[in-house]
């Protein structure tokens, strides 16, 4: 089924909506958010996209407009960016591919999946072929886990540790030593909020 405008609208606010809070939201905040005058014309809308499976049908005692599984499941996929090397640092390669995460393995800002590759943080749990869902930032805390962009393309999943001038990324590997590194050959791309792993 094909969405009017004020449909799609609709549909993009409760995505937001369910992205930034936990409680859906009421019909009446849904009128005031999109300037609708009336409730009697939301719930219209409302009707259309409960019956193209959007939304889950209004109950009674149901306080707020609920997104489907299905309509959830749209929302739970996310940028698949590549290989990243838990060893020493390799490239991690940009595809245009997305892969299903479910929300409870991310946070609320942006976020994105690598694929691991190598050994360097089995003593962390993290193994060849797992898939790491990384928020998004360019600041990270001593004892994170990040995504490290070394001397500008090369990128390694390590734990974050500095010193005065200078940056180490430990791995979680007994037999591998920590890479240094000038604080300037190092940009933080992200830090690892969840892991998936395929039996």
């Amino acid at each position: 089924m094909e969405l009017t405008r004020r449909q799609q609208a609709i549909l993009d606010f409760l995505r937001e909506h369910a992205r930034q809070q936990a409680y859906p939201p009421t019909l009446d905040e849904v009128c005031a958010a999109l300037g609708l005058r009336s409730r009697g014309s939301l719930h219209k809308h409302v009707s259309a996209l409960v019956e193209a499976g959007y939304l889950e049908p209004l109950h009674g005692k149901q306080r707020g407009l609920r997104l489907s599984a299905a309509a959830m499941g749209e929302e739970n996929a996310l940028p698949l960016l590549g290989t990243i090397a838990a060893g020493r640092p390799i490239e991690a390669v940009a595809q245009p591919e997305s892969i299903e995460v479910p929300r409870l393995l991310r946070s609320r800002a942006p976020c994105y999946v690598l694929r691991v590759r190598g050994d360097s943080m089995v003593d962390d749990g993290i193994l060849n072929g797992d898939y790491v869902i990384i928020e998004a930032r360019e600041q990270a805390r001593d004892g994170e886990i990040v995504v490290a962009l070394v001397d500008g393309h090369e990128a390694t999943l390590k734990r974050l540790q500095r010193r005065s001038g200078e940056v180490l990324l430990h791995p979680a590997n007994a037999a591998m030593e920590p890479m240094r590194y000038a604080p300037e050959r190092v940009a933080i791309q992200g830090v690892l909020v969840g892991q998936m792993r395929r039996y």
